[in-house]
C-alpha cells in the first residue's frame, strides 16, 4: 500500500499523486509497487526491499541519487491473546524530490505524522522530517519500556504466591522484548553516530537542538533498557525460588495431611482383618465401633496438633 502526504498551507494533507516536496509513506508494499517507485525515482530494487525482511540490520547507505537510512522501530504485537513487544525495520529514503518511508506495518511512529499530530512537520523540510522520525522513534521505544516496566510489576505481584510456571513465562517474553529493544536501540545509535557525519543530509542550524535531543533520547531509552533488563533477570531468578519454595510448601501441606488421614486407616484395616474377634479390643461391645471411631479421630487430632506447633501445616 503507498501513501502520499504533502504540507499545503502548513498542513498535513493526503494527496492522489506524487510530486516534489512530498511524503510517500510505502506499507508493506507490493512488487508492483516497489519497482513503480524504484523506476521514477532512480532507486536499487534491494533498497526498497530491504525493510520487507525482519532480520534486515539497521545502517545508512549513500548512493548516487538517494540516502537511505534504515532504523528499527517498536512494534506491538498480539501473541497468545497478550500483547508482547518486538522491533521490525524501518527505511528513510532521500532523494532531490521526495522522502520516501518504507516498513512491513503501519507503526505509531509514522501513523502520528500521518493525523498531523507532530508539530513543526513539513514535508518538504527533509532533514527536519528525518530527525522528527528519529526523535518520534527513540520516543516511542521510551513508552514501550514505560508499560513493559508496569507489566512486569503486575506479574511480580501475581508471582508472590504461583506455584506455576505462568508467570514466569510472561517475565521471560518481557525480557525477550527488552532484548529485542536493546540490540535495536544500539544499532540506532550507530546509525545516529553516522548521521552526524554524512555531508548529503544538509545540516541546518534550527535543527542542531533537534538531533541533540534525538541522541540524548536514544541514550536514555537505551539506559532504561539495560536497567528494566537487569531487574527482570533478577527478579526471574528470584521468583524461580519462589516458586519452587511454594510447591514445596504445597508438596509439605499434602504430606502432613496424608499422615493426619493414614492414623484412622492403620486403626481400620486392623479391624478389618480376617482374625477371631475376641483378640480385638471392643469386640464384644455394643458401643465399640464408635469408640474404635473416636480413638481414631483423638490420635489423628493428636498427631496433627503435634504437627501444627512443629509448622507442618
Amino acid at each position: 500500500m503507498i501513501k502520499i502526504f504533502k504540507t499545503i498551507d502548513g498542513k498535513i494533507h493526503q494527496i492522489d499523486k506524487a510530486s516534489e516536496g512530498c511524503w510517500i509513506a510505502m506499507i508493506n508494499p507490493t512488487a508492483t509497487e516497489i519497482f513503480e517507485i524504484a523506476n521514477q525515482y532512480r532507486i536499487e530494487v534491494d533498497d526498497l526491499r530491504a525493510p520487507l525482511d525482519e532480520e534486515e540490520r539497521s545502517r545508512i547507505e549513500v548512493e548516487d541519487d538517494y540516502t537511505l537510512i534504515i532504523v528499527d522501530t517498536p512494534i506491538l504485537e498480539e501473541s497468545g491473546k497478550k500483547d508482547w513487544y518486538g522491533t521490525i525495520p524501518l527505511s528513510i529514503l532521500v532523494t532531490d524530490e521526495v522522502i520516501i518511508t518504507v516498513c512491513l506495518e503501519d507503526t505509531s511512529v509514522l501513523s502520528t505524522f500521518m493525523d498531523g499530530r507532530v508539530r513543526n512537520f513539513y514535508t518538504y523540510m527533509k532533514t527536519r522530517f528525518i530527525l522528527q522520525i528519529l526523535y518520534k522513534n527513540a520516543s516511542m521505544f521510551l513508552h514501550y519500556l514505560r508499560i513493559i516496566d508496569k507489566k512486569s510489576a503486575e506479574v511480580e505481584d501475581k508471582l508472590q504466591a504461583a506455584t506455576k510456571n505462568q508467570e514466569l513465562i510472561e517475565l521471560m517474553e518481557l525480557e525477550k522484548s527488552l532484548v529485542y529493544f536493546t540490540t535495536s536501540l544500539r544499532s540506532n545509535e550507530m546509525v545516529l553516530e553516522k548521521l552526524l557525519k554524512i555531508e548529503r543530509i544538509k545540516k541546518y542550524p534550527d535543527d542542531e537542538d533537534l538531533l541533540e535531543d534525538v541522541i540524548i533520547e536514544n541514550k536514555q531509552a537505551i539506559e532504561m533498557a539495560n536497567v528494566y533488563s537487569g531487574i527482570l533477570s533478577g527478579m526471574m531468578d528470584a521468583f524461580a525460588s519462589i516458586v519452587s519454595n511454594n510447591q514445596n510448601m504445597v508438596m509439605k501441606f499434602l504430606a502432613t495431611v496424608t499422615i493426619v488421614m493414614s492414623i484412622p486407616n492403620i486403626i481400620f484395616s486392623a479391624y478389618g482383618m480376617n482374625v477371631n474377634i475376641k483378640g480385638m479390643p471392643f469386640a464384644d461391645t455394643p458401643e465399640g465401633f464408635f469408640l474404635v471411631i473416636i480413638i481414631a479421630l483423638l490420635l489423628s487430632l493428636l498427631v496433627a496438633l503435634i504437627f501444627s506447633k512443629k509448622n507442618l501445616f
